[in-house]
Parts: C-alpha cells; sequence; structure tokens
C-alpha cells in the first residue's frame, strides 16, 4: 500500500476523533499542488539532460511555492503546538505530585487511569511519527518534481525553527513516559507508531526511536558542557540537552533563579542561538528514567548540585546582608 492511501486510512480510522481536535499534514491537498505544477513539470523535462551533467539550475517554483511552503509550516507549527499541549497535559498526570498526585492516585483506584494514559501515549506517538513520514514524504516528492534540493533546504530550515517534529523534546519526553511506565516492554507502544529503547551503560548514551518505515533516529542523552549523562536534564528551545547546573552556568545565572529568568541575551554553548533559555523543558520524564536506571550516578549528581545550590543561596544572603548593613 502506498503511503497516501495509508496516510488516508489513518486520518479516517480509529484516531479520527483524536484528530479533528488537532492539525495535521494535509497530503493529498499538497500532493494535488505539486500534480498541478505544470510549468514545473514542463521544466523538469526540459532540464533532465542538464540534470544529468549536474548542471540544473532550478531553483524555486513561483507556481506552487506560494502555497507549498508556508502551508506546510503553518500545517508543522500546529502539529508541533498541539503535539507538546497534549504530552504535557498526559506527563502531568503521570508525575504529578503533592495534593494533585494524591488526588490522582485516588482516582486510579476507581478507574483504570493507567490504561488510558497508555492509550492516550500510543495515539500522540502515532500522531507524530505518521505527521513526520507525511512531511519527508512530500518534499521528496516536491523535489522530485522539480529537480530540486529545495525540500531538503526547506528540511533544514524547519530545525532552525524548531518545528521539526522528530527533534521535539516532547517526543523525549513522550519516550521517557514510556519506558518508565509499568507495564510497556521497553517502550514499545506499538509496531504503527514505533519503538523507543534506551541505552544508559554506554560511555554515550542514547535513546533510540526506530520509525514504522524502519527509520532509526538517535537521541544524545550526554550534556555538552560536562560530557556527562544528563542530570535533572532541561532541554532549551533549540532542542539542545543540559544538565540544569550546567544550563545555569552557561546562562551565568544562579540554580535558585532558574532558567526562565535568563538574559534574552544568553546563548546555548552548542549552537550559539540567543533567547532559548526562557521556553527550556525541564525534562521530568527523562529524569525519572535516569533516577529509576542510574540510581547511585543519580544519587552522586543530584548530591552535588544540591551543594552548589546551598553554596550560591548562601553567598546570596551574605552579599545582601553586607549591601544591607553597608558593608
Amino acid at each position: 500500500m502506498k503511503f497516501g492511501e495509508t496516510f488516508q486510512e489513518y486520518l479516517h480510522g480509529d484516531r479520527e476523533q483524536f484528530l479533528h481536535k488537532c492539525s495535521h499534514i494535509e497530503y493529498k491537498k499538497l500532493k494535488k499542488v505539486l500534480k498541478r505544477c505544470r510549468a514545473c513539470q514542463a521544466l523538469n523535462r526540459s532540464c533532465k539532460t542538464e540534470l544529468h551533467q549536474g548542471k540544473c539550475q532550478c531553483e524555486s517554483c513561483p507556481v506552487c511555492d506560494e502555497m507549498f511552503f508556508p502551508e506546510l509550516t503553518k500545517e508543522a507549527s500546529d502539529i508541533v503546538v498541539c503535539f507538546s499541549s497534549r504530552v504535557k497535559h498526559l506527563l502531568h498526570l503521570h508525575i504529578a505530585n503533592g495534593v494533585q498526585g494524591c488526588m490522582l492516585r485516588l482516582l486510579h483506584c476507581f478507574s483504570n487511569n493507567q490504561q488510558a494514559m497508555v492509550q492516550e501515549g500510543r495515539i500522540l506517538m502515532e500522531y507524530i511519527t505518521m505527521n513526520a513520514i507525511a512531511i519527508t514524504k512530500i518534499l521528496k516528492k516536491y523535489d522530485k518534481v522539480h529537480s530540486s534540493a529545495n525540500g531538503k533546504i526547506f528540511k533544514s530550515k524547519m530545525r532552525t525553527e524548531h518545528i521539526e517534529l522528530l527533534q521535539s523534546p516532547w517526543l523525549m519526553e513522550l519516550g521517557a513516559f514510556c519506558l518508565n511506565f509499568n507495564g510497556l516492554v521497553d517502550g514499545e507502544f506499538s509496531n504503527s507508531c514505533g519503538h523507543f529503547s534506551c541505552d544508559l551503560n554506554t560511555t554515550e548514551p542514547v535513546m533510540t526511536l526506530i520509525l514504522p518505515n524502519n527509520t532509526k533516529l538517535e537521541y544524545s542523552l550526554t550534556c555538552a558542557i560536562c560530557l556527562e549523562t544528563v542530570c535533572n536534564p532541561y532541554a532549551l528551545s533549540c532542542g539542545h540537552l543540559f544538565c540544569r547546573l550546567c544550563a545555569c552556568s552557561a546562562a551565568s545565572m544562579p540554580v535558585f533563579e532558574g532558567l526562565k529568568t535568563a538574559s534574552p541575551e544568553a546563548k546555548c554553548p552548542v549552537c550559539r542561538e540567543t533567547g532559548v533559555y526562557g521556553n527550556a523543558v525541564h525534562m521530568l520524564e527523562l529524569g525519572l528514567l535516569f533516577k529509576n536506571r542510574c540510581k547511585d550516578y543519580w544519587r552522586e549528581r543530584m548530591a552535588v548540585e544540591r551543594a552548589e545550590l546551598t553554596k550560591q543561596v548562601k553567598e546570596y544572603w551574605e552579599a545582601q546582608t553586607r549591601y544591607s548593613i553597608g558593608y
């Protein structure tokens, strides 16, 4: 079965009610845009000889670019927003603490809440992977029709604008959720939505996602600053992952003030992008995964973080006291 048919079957299948509330890639519509692009198809035929010689100069298509890329950008942005908000809600139910956590656990006594969370995780995993594959397929089709590399360029642009679906920190959090959740074997939701696994016993720990089309994605779990497995991890809005202590140090912020108060001019230590700390994601599920699987390491690193936090708080209040009494 061709992907277009598979995607349409997905859109009108069991998930139709879920998809009615969420955006998705209009694969069929975008495909029609490419089919209507007669001018480019003619240009494509005339360029075949030059293409074989490596001289083709086809760069863009005013006929379909006006609709194709803006529409795809909007759809991808809407999917990222929908996915992140739904995952955030799901994970909040899973790791809520305090009074709210007690209430949710009490609710679990009277309902099959865990099964509902697993089902929601499956739906979200399938949602993000199917749309990611749809984007990849339609961009390849664009490049084929136009004999260009604009599809690949657009893919890179998506990463820059943080709308690349498979680079979302919330996808890593969802992966950690499925690895943490009781009853799921090695993070496998179902064959239709991919498979997560995590290897923390190597010098370079990674989380691996295998998509339904057998594409393998690896997410590094090493902090780029201390070069250790991330502890109490935060993902900056550019997508790079750091320990809380390291991220605060890079942003020149005390740990007790947090990353949200970092200067908009503070740069990511890896990509040097500014304004990435304000929307940093605290990777609680990923932290829970490390806490459960690397107990000694986690305990040791958290002790170091608490010691540094205590030191910074003490220095801060000593400075405030000296300022107040004037010496």
